[in-house]
């Protein structure tokens, strides 16, 4: 009976309506809160900063408050100068909120070196298969008198005899000198052989 005359009360509607008022103010404080704390309706375009170095697109990213973060080093690509931005995450054009890491990745200073094989006494088709997955290019070929065709007899760049073990530079060209085949006949058959080109 307490009970129900307590319901019936007015100090018990007194403090419902002050429940709900403080419930009421204390939902809408806490919205406005988060959304001032988390930029809600903000957008800032994302720039572009491919092909700027890094010390500019740390400019071009703090003059929209957002920051930048270098997560890595890819393999030089020449369309691109060497140490600038060759990608970034989030793309340009995209729309992110105030102060927004930016994921870059940087353009290497220059092709990378690869170190070489052995490449003697192997056939150039078998070589040529190596340098391309290496990531080098086929220079000139020049032929030798020797027992064995195609028979890779040395690896130059530049006029310098390569060896194993040697390091050059991606996507460069290298130069072979290969055996002809000729080494096994006479001289009289030397004179009659097929030339090679």
């Amino acid at each position: 009976m307490k009970l129900f005359g307590f319901l019936k009360s007015k100090a018990f509607f007194i403090s419902l309506i002050a429940a709900v008022v403080i419930l009421v103010v204390g939902v809408f404080v806490a919205l406005k809160w988060l959304e001032k704390t988390t930029n809600h309706g903000q957008r800032i375009a994302v720039p572009s900063i491919l092909k700027l170095d890094t010390d500019q697109a740390i400019q071009v990213l703090e003059k929209n408050s957002l920051r930048m973060v270098v997560l890595d080093t890819l393999d030089y690509d020449r369309d691109f100068p060497p140490l600038t931005i060759l990608e970034q995450d989030p793309e340009p054009n995209t729309d992110v909120k105030e102060n927004r890491k930016i994921y870059v990745k940087i353009n290497a200073a220059g092709y990378g070196k690869v170190i070489l094989p052995e490449f003697e006494k192997l056939t150039y088709r078998q070589v040529l298969a190596t340098i391309k997955s290496l990531g080098l290019k086929e220079g000139t070929i020049s032929y030798e008198t020797f027992i064995g065709k195609d028979v890779v007899l040395r690896v130059t760049q530049n006029g310098k005899v390569l060896k194993k073990g040697d390091k050059v530079s991606k996507n460069s060209r290298v130069d072979f000198v290969l055996g002809d085949g000729r080494a096994a006949y006479t001289p009289e058959e030397l004179d009659v052989a097929p030339e090679i080109d």
